[in-house]
């Protein structure tokens, strides 16, 4: 059983920025992939950036060039740097990491709100 401990949502006027952390433990056999997703009121959870054990990152189209995923292996951390913050971005962003055997977790979310 692998746990995650997300932080570092909040309220954020537009144009701003955040940074989201999550700190995954308990994985016997390793970490494969890393990932944030969000879901606002009323729609589907959505793909926000994945990133691999060997770093290749993959991002929604409507996060290119604002938001950035990194991620720290040696401490099994993801991080979700967004800058140029919108309304629009408004959601609980839940982090997600998937074992080296296929098994796949999520965080308890964030609340990540963009209002002015």
């Amino acid at each position: 059983q692998v746990q995650l401990v997300e932080s570092g949502g909040g309220l954020v006027q537009p144009g701003g920025s955040l940074r989201l952390s999550c700190a995954a433990s308990g994985s016997r056999f390793g970490i494969n992939v890393m990932g944030w997703y969000r879901q606002a009121p009323g729609k589907e959870r959505e793909l926000v950036a994945t990133i691999t054990s060997g770093g290749s990152t993959n991002y929604a189209d409507s996060v290119k060039g604002r938001f950035t995923i990194s991620r720290d292996n040696a401490k099994n951390t993801v991080y979700l740097q967004m800058n140029s913050l919108k309304p629009e971005d408004t959601a609980v962003y839940y982090c997600k990491v998937t074992t080296l055997l296929g098994g796949a977790f999520w965080g308890q979310g964030t609340q990540v709100t963009v209002s002015s």
